[in-house]
């Protein structure tokens, strides 16, 4: 876009589904209510927000995504490694979508020992290549007993919505 619709992009502003939820949160848009996900959850860093948002433009998505699951998970706990030196899933770079299962599998299994590792149930995993992978073949693979959703599928399951009760 900023190649061929330079003057175009003048009229918006151009954010991330990052920047756009840790907006409406700390303006108190949104209000959360955080005993909704009280099991041990861990965040999983994209390699494109994270590594290659880094090198394309200068700022990688990695404190983010951790900010705004904490606000709806208050037992959280990091993948070790994480940020720039986290694992990919295996299912990066479109590798979900095309019929190489046998390496997503194979590649994926430091992702599913490093999951495992934390103890946790619940993981939140931004991209939709990266929940797939985790959700639909390491859970499998790997008997994972987890539950993952997308960063914004938890703040919706996490909305408190005016007029209601937070139960």
């Amino acid at each position: 876009m900023q190649r061929w619709f330079q003057d175009d992009l003048k009229n918006f502003e151009v954010i991330s589904i990052f920047d756009l939820l840790m907006r409406y949160l700390k303006d108190g848009r949104i209000q959360l209510d955080n005993s909704r996900h009280p099991e041990l959850t861990t965040y999983h860093d994209p390699c494109n927000y994270g590594r290659k948002s880094l090198k394309a433009f200068g700022h990688g998505y990695f404190e983010e995504g951790r900010w705004i699951t904490q606000q709806c998970c208050p037992n959280f706990v990091d993948m070790i490694p994480n940020r720039d030196g986290n694992y990919c899933c295996g299912g990066g770079g479109g590798a979900w979508a095309m019929p190489f299962h046998e390496e997503r599998i194979f590649h994926g299994r430091f992702k599913a020992r490093q999951i495992e590792n934390t103890g946790a149930r619940l993981v939140i995993a931004p991209c939709h290549n990266c929940r797939d992978q985790i959700m639909k073949s390491l859970r499998k693979e790997y008997n994972l007993d987890i539950e993952v959703k997308y960063l914004w599928e938890l703040v919706a399951d996490s909305l408190v919505l005016p007029g209601t009760a937070n139960d």
